[in-house]
């Protein structure tokens, strides 16, 4: 049987039905009982490190309405032989996620909310027909499915399905709230002093959460899981037996996320050994607890494009799915004088900083340790030792992948506030065949921006890119022409002529002149300027880049048509 992964499959019972590598977490079910034992646990993991999949893992198991003992049997939790005889679909759950309630403004993710809410009442649409349900609660269960509640009716819909649930079924509810934060963390972002988005949506999943799990004897317990570690003043308040594990806990650190064994297993199974230390290279490296862990995200990602072409090559899977947004904050905030910190971290360096374990969404970027904070528990940075205690805290970047998206942000925030004056007379210098001006000009951009000593020639061939926007020349890059691909070419039709670029990365500055002969070479040996056909002037250009500094060097000039 050919090996399967399941790409995006956040459902377990349908994990388990395809026969999909499961890597298996089920230890947490039994943990999160017997060991915590909290009323309310709170758990916050970084996007795509599996927390709504253990949510679908929790409810299999807990649910009264299933049967699931055929998809744990052989499962770490069935070790616990008297826990699933006395735990094990003895339970109704409800739960809910709200990954989904976004928007741009607040009507439009209330009116998002509202359909969550509606669609979860229909999953649990038989509790209506019970003679043991209040008749103002089935009144109110069915506007809800209707999604004609006020705003105050809407703040206590899932303390009543609970209710509905206790009488049904005359146990103790189980509650599983999944991503709780994205209304908040979206709300935020699109906050103005004029839409009051993040107040508003604040207020609505406060009453929520507060009717849920405030006091509420109809709850055995509730798991809630989201990305950020918010101030619990600012929407758990008031509840009792209250938990929260973050990024920093140790316990339930190795639940979230791959180990090293169990990527081991995983690449054994799928015939991939080969590939450990490049996935480990790109996709290893956070710290949670005392427990060094893979984005499990990734892994599977690389796993299944190495099934599909053996000799792919890593790529930055985990970008897509979470916001750069506040890297981009970073580098903007000039008050905060971070620029070199980048560089170090950049660098394969660290930074130490004190770190806030709870925080608001409305304060976020009110101060540098608040966002060092927000990169920590999001992902983008990680702690170097899981010993690291006390009121500083040091602080790297995990792996690759997010050192590229490092590289990206910085890259985008110089194509954003690059000076357009200097990019004009750069751009005179380059058609006057002033080598020592584009020189200087360049350097200077280098200088101006964040950069580090280990930057790759792909950062450097998008780094010239970005100086090229928006000059009204249509501007090719990595384009195949003659027999290979030159790096950046740039034509201006109107005048029939154009530029030719290959950069290359030295090694030190005594090199720069090396580098750029090379680059020259690589220019007649492959023939670039062929097919740039009715271009009276052909300008062809190596640029050698060492660390802040460049070089460029006119080649030769092609005053015939190539």
């Amino acid at each position: 049987m050919s090996f399967v992964v399941g790409i995006g499959e956040s459902d377990f019972e349908d994990l388990m039905a395809e026969k999909a590598y499961y890597v298996d977490k089920t230890e947490f079910i039994y943990d999160i009982v017997r060991r915590a034992n909290n009323k309310v646990t709170w758990i916050t993991r970084p996007r795509r490190f599996g927390k709504t999949l253990m949510m679908s893992v929790l409810e299999n198991f807990f649910d009264v309405r299933k049967n699931s003992a055929s998809l744990f049997a052989g499962l770490n939790v069935c070790k616990h032989s008297d826990f699933c005889q006395e735990w094990m679909n003895k339970y109704p759950v409800f739960s809910i996620s709200f990954k989904d309630v976004e928007s741009d403004d607040f009507e439009t993710a209330y009116d998002k909310l509202k359909a969550t809410i509606a669609n979860v009442c229909k999953k649990y649409s038989d509790l209506a027909d019970s003679p043991k349900i209040n008749p103002y609660d089935r009144e109110l269960f069915l506007r809800l499915q209707a999604q004609t509640v006020s705003r105050s009716d809407l703040q206590y819909a899932m303390n009543t399905v609970i209710r509905m649930m206790r009488a049904v079924y005359g146990e103790k509810v189980i509650v599983l709230i999944d991503e709780y934060d994205v209304p908040l963390a979206i709300a935020s972002e699109k906050n103005t002093a004029g839409n009051q988005y993040y107040e508003k949506m604040l207020d609505v999943i406060r009453g929520l959460i507060k009717a849920a799990l405030k006091d509420n004897t109809d709850v055995r317990f509730a798991v809630v899981t989201g990305c950020l570690r918010i101030a619990k003043e600012s929407i758990f308040t008031g509840s009792n037996n209250f938990a929260a594990y973050s990024v920093t806990d140790d316990l339930f650190s190795e639940y979230f996320g791959f180990t090293e064994e169990e990527v081991q297993a995983l690449l054994q199974a799928a015939g991939r050994s080969s590939s450990a230390q490049i996935i480990k290279d790109w996709y290893d490296g956070y710290v949670f607890g005392h427990s060094h862990i893979y984005c499990p995200w990734d892994v599977i990602n690389y796993v299944s494009t190495l099934n599909n072409a053996g000799d792919a090559r890593p790529q930055n899977y985990w970008k897509n799915t979470s916001h750069n947004g506040v890297l981009m904050t970073f580098v903007k905030r000039t008050d905060f004088q971070v620029k070199g910190k980048f560089e170090a971290l950049m660098n394969g360096g660290f930074v130490e900083q004190t770190i806030t374990e709870e925080l608001t969404y409305d304060t976020l970027h009110a101060s540098e340790d608040n966002l060092w904070s927000v990169l920590l528990m999001t992902g983008y940075v990680t702690k170097i030792d899981p010993d690291d205690s006390g009121e500083m805290t040091r602080l790297k970047i995990p792996n690759k992948e997010i050192a590229t998206i490092f590289e990206d942000t910085v890259v985008q925030y110089f194509r954003d506030t690059i000076d357009t004056s200097k990019q004009k007379d750069l751009m005179r210098a380059l058609w006057d065949r002033d080598s020592a001006t584009a020189t200087r000009i360049i350097s200077d951009f280098l200088w101006r921006t964040i950069s580090y000593f280990d930057y790759k020639e792909d950062y450097y061939h998008a780094f010239l890119a970005g100086i090229f926007v928006g000059m009204g020349y249509e501007v090719e890059t990595n384009k195949e022409r003659g027999l290979g691909r030159p790096d950046i070419v740039l034509k201006d039709h109107d005048g029939r002529r154009a530029i030719l670029i290959e950069a290359k990365k030295a090694d030190s500055a005594a090199e720069l002149d090396k580098e750029c002969a090379k680059a020259f070479d690589q220019i007649d040996i492959n023939q670039y300027a062929r097919g740039l056909y009715g271009y009276e002037q052909v300008l062809c250009y190596g640029v050698a880049f060492f660390q802040k500094q460049a070089k460029v060097k006119l080649h030769s000039v092609l005053t015939e048509e190539v």
